[in-house]
């Protein structure tokens, strides 16, 4: 009892003040028993004998946590089974958000890659703070104390970064972090690139972001730009492997299209051909607004330092000089352009097409029988009597003679009513064929020039049915030609070409029609070989969902900008965790999957479109 003590003589004053009434000294002085009074001694002198601690450690904090291993940690070959999960100090937990990139070194110099997937506030003690007592003093006081609360970060493993040859290079997880190993955030532009797998040459698409925040490093310029491979050293352009720009009114997909597909112009671009010769390519550009002639004039808001910027990062900017506006005569519809300087080219579209592809006047009216009596009787008698050059009034002259009818009816070649219906159904095509104008055909080596944009615009055709025969006509000519092993026009075979095709929904559709069979089954087999023929499709839709599936498989590169249709966001396929982020991206925000060309990123395009863009 006597290490007790005067606590041993403790008792509480009549007034409950807790003072040692019977031991408390009368003098003021404390009494040391061997040597007496300590005159001129503080009574709390003897506190002022210990120097304080600090709790924190010495020396500089690195990184923004460590990994921790209280819950267990795993690395797995089944995600479900990955448990990796790190400890944020109080300092940094307002920098830290989900989806931005973190780097754990291991001992030996390799580095492991990953993405924070969730945060979560944990406790620290066992306490209860969903109570009255804490949320009131919560309320009354001017902060947290989040040293109360463990703050950790769920992680998602996506590579293990390592040198070989004196290169950085990347490979799938195979190996745990040690515990409490730092964890810092990925600020270097090459552990970021070869941790998401980002060629660092190729054509630019924009910045790496997460959170529509743009990603910085410490380097210069600090933004990570995004590329897409087009060195067949790295395998096939994927310009060839096709691309799909999907997003809805204002999220500005029109602008970014036009950025993208400026690249594809850039000066010094070339594919190499099967004869050996390399090639730049050549962009024929359906137009339904109006809005892709302007890749003629350079953009007046990219001012001189803005422009110093594109050209440090390689960026190609300004208008291409050899832009031309073929213009579709179609009935008495006329086209007037203020806002481009583009050359206009007028043309019309000649019957004789319609030979290779009967579907462009069977239109969605003629059934499986009534097409097949066109393309198996009428039109090869029709051409036999006619000729190659034969027009559409001509093959309207030829239906309306009964004598015709009545032969193929007696025949048993075409029953009379077969024959009515498909003289009614091919009326209605006469503003769109043999019109007052130059054919394409005598056009195409004006119509598809290597390092050349081509535009068709649609936007004053009033009648749909005309606009879709037009660019169906077109687009099937350039694609008969490139799958064709003996073309009429060598200088579309033998030219690299994108083709591009806004609103791509209304002509690449799903439906139940002749019509729709053929151009799906056409644009399958042209996407198929697109690769060995140098033919890529560049299709921009608000749809997605409405554009036939067939075609889609063939897509490999998606980039998806805001889209609020449900049906419209499931249809582009893209990674759960980037799914639900495009109805909240704002204008410019893009998803980019490109299986073959890197992990699923976030974007940030250009703010200012590299030519001219509106009205």
């Amino acid at each position: 009892m006597s290490d007790l003590g005067d606590f041993a003589n403790y008792e509480p004053d009549d007034e409950g003040t807790g003072e040692d009434t019977a031991s408390a000294p009368t003098t003021g002085e404390e009494t040391d028993p061997q040597t007496g009074p300590a005159s001129g001694t503080d009574p709390e002198s003897d506190a002022d004998d210990f120097e304080p601690v600090s709790v924190s450690p010495v020396g500089t904090d690195r990184g923004i946590g460590t990994i921790s291993a209280s819950e267990g940690l795993v690395v797995s070959e089944d995600d479900e089974e990955t448990r990796l999960r790190a400890y944020v100090t109080v300092d940094n937990r307002s920098a830290v958000r989900i989806g931005r990139y973190l780097v754990a070194d291991y001992p030996d110099g390799e580095r492991l890659f990953c993405r924070i997937v969730a945060l979560e506030y944990a406790q620290e003690f066992r306490s209860d703070d969903a109570t009255e007592i804490h949320a009131r003093r919560a309320m009354r006081s001017e902060g947290i104390d989040e040293r109360d609360y463990k703050f950790v970060a769920t992680l998602e493993p996506v590579a293990v970064l390592y040198v070989e040859d004196g290169e950085l290079r990347r490979r799938m997880t195979d190996r745990v972090p040690k515990p409490e190993t730092v964890v810092r955030q990925a600020e270097d532009s090459a552990e970021i690139k070869t941790g998401l797998k980002i060629p660092e040459e190729g054509v630019f698409v924009g910045h790496l972001a997460v959170g529509g925040e743009t990603v910085r490093t410490a380097a210069t310029p600090p933004t990570i730009d995004y590329r897409l491979k087009d060195d067949y050293e790295a395998g096939d352009p994927l310009v060839f492997r096709h691309t799909l720009v999907a997003g809805g009114t204002g999220s500005g997909k029109t602008h970014g299209a036009k950025n993208v597909l400026r690249q594809y112009l850039a000066e010094g671009r070339r594919y190499p051909t099967e004869d050996g010769r390399a090639v730049a390519p050549a962009l024929v550009q359906f137009d339904p607004q109006d809005e892709y002639a302007q890749l003629h004039d350079d953009n007046p808001e990219i001012d001189a330092d803005y422009e110093r910027r594109l050209e440090r990062e390689g960026i190609a900017h300004g208008g291409i000089a050899d832009t031309k506006a073929f213009v579709p005569k179609v009935g008495d519809a006329t086209y007037a352009a203020a806002h481009h300087g583009a050359e206009q080219v007028e043309f019309t579209i000649p019957f004789s097409l319609v030979f290779e592809n009967p579907w462009l006047v069977a239109g969605s009216g003629l059934n499986d029988n009534q097409y097949g009596a066109l393309v198996g009787v009428l039109l090869p008698q029709f051409r036999r009597q006619y000729g190659d050059e034969a027009t559409y009034e001509q093959f309207r002259t030829f239906l309306d003679d009964p004598a015709l009818r009545e032969e193929l009816d007696e025949s048993g070649r075409v029953h009379e009513a077969t024959f009515d219906a498909i003289r009614r159904r091919i009326r209605g095509f006469g503003s769109v064929f043999d019109r007052e104008a130059r054919p394409i055909t005598d056009l195409v080596d004006a119509f598809v020039r290597p390092g050349g944009v081509t535009t068709v615009p649609t936007y004053h055709i009033n009648d749909s049915r005309a606009t879709t025969t037009v660019v169906l006509a077109l687009a099937s000519l350039l694609v008969d030609e490139k799958l064709s092993n003996d073309p009429t026009h060598d200088r579309i075979k033998e030219t690299p070409l994108v083709v591009g095709m806004d609103e791509a929904h209304n002509f690449l559709t799903d439906a139940d029609s002749v019509q729709a069979d053929r151009v799906i089954g056409k644009f399958a087999e042209a996407a198929k070989q697109g690769r060995k023929e140098r033919l890529g499709l560049f299709l921009i839709t608000q749809d997605p969902q409405d554009i036939a599936d067939p075609i889609f498989k063939q897509i490999n590169t998606t980039v998806v900008l805001n889209l609020g249709d449900e049906d419209a966001i499931k249809a582009v396929n893209i990674p759960s965790n980037l799914e639900g982020k495009v109805p909240y991206m704002e204008k410019g925000q893009m998803v980019v999957y490109s299986p073959d060309n890197s992990e699923p990123v976030e974007l940030v395009g250009l703010p200012r479109c590299l030519t001219k863009h509106g009205r």
